[in-house]
C-alpha cells in the first residue's frame, strides 16, 4: 500500500521562486534610491547643525574660526580664543555620510558668504549630480 504524500512539485517551486525574483527586481532599486537620498538628507542636517554651533561661537568669540583652525573649533578651543565657551557640538565633528571630511571655508570663496561648509558628495569631487551632488551650507 502506497502512502501519499503532500508537497509541492518542482514546477511550483520554480514559479514561486520567479514571481520572487521579479518582485525583487521591481523593490531593490528603489529601495536602494532612497538610501542614497537618505544620505544626503543626513549631509544636510550636520551641515545644519554646524551652521548652528557656528553662529553660536561668532556670538561668544565675535567671529567665526578660520580656515585653519576648521570645524575643531567647535569641539576644542583654539589657541588664543579666550572667549571661547565650548564645546558647541556635543560630539566630534563626523565625516560626511560617505566618510569624506568635510569642507569649511572661511571666509567663504563667494563674499555672500562668510563661511561656507560643503560635503562633495558620494563621489568626492566637485558637482555631479544625484547623489554625487555636492550639499553645501548656503543651500
Amino acid at each position: 500500500m502506497r502512502i501519499k504524500q503532500k508537497g509541492f512539485t518542482l514546477l511550483e517551486l520554480l514559479v514561486v521562486v520567479v514571481i520572487i525574483g521579479l518582485l525583487a527586481s521591481y523593490v531593490g532599486p528603489k529601495y536602494f534610491s532612497q538610501i542614497g537620498k537618505s544620505k544626503t538628507q543626513t549631509a544636510k542636517a550636520q551641515i545644519d547643525s554646524f551652521d548652528k554651533a557656528l553662529e553660536t561661537y561668532r556670538i561668544d568669540v565675535g567671529h567665526y574660526p578660520t580656515t585653519a583652525q576648521g570645524l575643531s573649533a567647535l569641539q576644542a578651543a583654539p589657541a588664543g580664543e579666550g572667549l571661547w565657551q565650548g564645546p558647541y557640538l556635543k560630539k566630534t565633528v563626523p565625516a560626511d555620510p560617505w566618510g569624506n571630511a568635510y569642507i569649511y571655508r572661511s571666509p567663504g570663496t563667494d563674499p555672500a558668504h562668510e563661511f561656507e561648509i560643503i560635503s562633495y558628495g558620494r563621489d568626492g569631487q566637485l558637482g555631479g549630480a544625484g547623489e554625487d551632488a555636492d550639499v553645501t551650507s548656503w543651500n
